[in-house]
């Protein structure tokens, strides 16, 4: 008999189905389930358990020892629990990579799909310094605080600020082909800054650019998001188109400030949706009126910039662009900005967190479903009268 025919112990039984419930931190599936368990010895009470990594320097080792060492001690009449780490050979990792990708071929865009039910937001400006990436940011969080999956990418080749904003430290993990995007508060992230060294430029043109953005959207090992949210560069260039060649679902929000001189550059970041045929979700004001100790609100920025954008675009399009929420201006953004710590996260009750979860539910009000989707039905004709 050999040793895989070897009958398993109730208790050996017990801690494989415990195992089961362990999840890889960065795939997000069971390690039982990624033949990440090679084996599990058991001597009495005590178990011992060796557990794949995907690669050498998996930066989740420690956290994948933890989770498994807590599951089997969680086990009845387990006693002593240890745990070694080895590494996947080749054709383990080629496994792993396609049962992941559920047989898809590497270089498809799960959410350009018509099955996808994937919602992808372009978050968009007509300039820089309206804090769209900030607003991003805090859109994301939340999102991810009302239970939804969410990921970020940062699109903004040259000006990259997502990792900083949102306190990721970690690099991705790449196995074969495919990319393991790290977490920050529950939410996947991958961007550019995650790849150069020394917050080093990024001298890219067009066709370069347009194959990152590929790579990001095909590469990355998303897994089944609620949300995708695209962190824009400023303007109408490269990036936006590329998004939609590559997106054509993906709907379009822009960010602006309360200035009227501002609304004509936001327009014209929402009127690409004219020449792209995408759909506009609406219009985000940020930095509006500030309030004051005494109560006051100082408009630093002006007022009603959001609103004129919201209606001139509504006459460009054809169709209402509601205003999807007005942001007053807040310190705390901008410090939860650069400590990597969301506004709506840490300061939840504030004036501008409620704006921004307005916003976020604005945008995923609508549970996922068949609406828009192909379902490859044809129209008959009527069998003629008898």
């Amino acid at each position: 008999m050999s040793e895989s025919d070897q009958p398993v112990s109730p208790l050996e039984a017990d801690v494989r189905t415990a195992l089961a419930a362990v999840d890889d931190p960065e795939i997000g599936r069971s390690i039982i389930e990624l033949d990440m368990v090679e084996s599990v010895t058991v001597d009495g009470g005590k178990v011992h358990v060796h557990v794949l990594l995907t690669v050498s320097g998996c930066p989740m080792r420690e956290e994948i020892t933890r989770r498994v060492t807590t599951a089997v001690q969680a086990v009845p009449g387990v006693s002593e629990a240890t745990v070694s780490l080895g590494v996947m050979n080749d054709d383990q990792r080629k496994a792993l990579a396609t049962h992941v990708r559920g047989g898809r071929p590497e270089k498809e865009i799960p959410f350009a799909q018509p099955g996808s039910l994937t919602r992808v937001y372009a978050v968009a400006s007509g300039k820089g310094g309206v804090g769209k990436s900030t607003v991003t940011t805090n859109l994301a969080a939340a999102m991810a605080a009302d239970g939804l999956r969410v990921g970020v990418l940062d699109a903004d080749i040259y000006g990259f600020s997502i990792p900083r904003m949102l306190g990721v430290t970690g690099r991705p993990t790449q196995v074969e082909q495919m990319i393991l995007p790290p977490q920050a508060h529950g939410i996947r992230v991958i961007s550019i800054g995650m790849f150069t060294r020394d917050n080093g430029p990024v001298v890219w043109r067009g066709p370069m650019l347009h194959r990152a953005l590929q790579q990001f959207l095909a590469d990355v090992h998303w897994g089944d998001l609620d949300v995708l949210l695209l962190d824009l560069p400023p303007g109408t260039g490269d990036i936006a188109i590329s998004v939609a060649q590559l997106l054509p679902s993906a709907e379009i929000v822009v960010v602006t400030t309360p200035q009227l001189a501002a609304h004509e550059v936001a327009e014209r970041a929402g009127a690409i949706a004219t020449q792209t045929h995408q759909r506009l979700a609406g219009v985000v004001e940020n930095m509006a009126g500030l309030t004051l100790p005494d109560g006051t609100v100082l408009d630093i920025f002006g007022a009603g910039g959001g609103a004129a954008a919201a209606e001139g675009l509504t006459r460009t399009l054809g169709h209402d662009v509601p205003l999807l929420g007005s942001i007053p201006l807040d310190p705390r953004l901008r410090e939860g900005a650069d400590s990597g710590a969301p506004l709506v996260m840490t300061h939840p009750d504030s004036p501008a967190a409620e704006a921004i979860r307005t916003v976020a539910r604005a945008l995923t009000g609508k549970p996922r479903g068949l609406s828009g989707m192909s379902l490859n039905i044809s129209p008959t004709r009527k069998p003629p009268a008898a």
